[in-house]
């Protein structure tokens, strides 16, 4: 899930395998308590600045229900629809920019193709990440949210 920030203008989130990728998404949406207080507290801080998915984030929890890895209460497609409804999470598309930027990241970043496109939207909107993916945690190409 990505978030905005005063000097950030939003976040990008993997609620969203492992559950690093979709999880926040995921856990945002059906209210769970796998959310830490902390994470919980900055997304309400910054719902009215607003909260951002990757469109791949969607892709990622279709992924998961086609290899039987999650279980929604309805299909992927009513699930991921009613997840974006509220209105301070706004869908970032999959640009040439993006998934140009995503193969021309700087420094070391691993090969999962998912990961680099977040983390290439993130860059390209200069909004955070928040994640518990130890991997884009590292990253120092990236802003991140902090998981305490």
């Amino acid at each position: 899930m990505m978030i905005r920030q005063n000097r950030l203008p939003s976040t990008i989130g993997r609620p969203w395998g492992d559950s690093t990728r979709y999880a926040h998404l995921v856990w945002y949406s059906n209210e769970s308590d796998r959310l830490t207080a902390h994470q919980r507290q900055i997304l309400v801080e910054r719902k009215a600045e607003g909260l951002a998915v990757s469109v791949i984030s969607c892709w990622e929890v279709a992924k998961l229900v086609e290899l039987g890895r999650l279980d929604l209460d309805r299909s992927v497609q009513e699930w991921i629809r009613q997840a974006l409804i509220p209105s301070e999470i706004r869908l970032l598309d999959l640009t040439p920019q993006i998934a140009v930027a995503s193969t021309q990241l700087p420094g070391q970043f691993h090969r999962d193709p998912a990961d680099q496109i977040i983390v290439a939207t993130a860059r390209v909107y200069d909004v955070e990440v928040m994640t518990v993916d130890r991997r884009i945690l590292k990253y120092e190409h990236v802003h991140t949210v902090e998981n305490a």
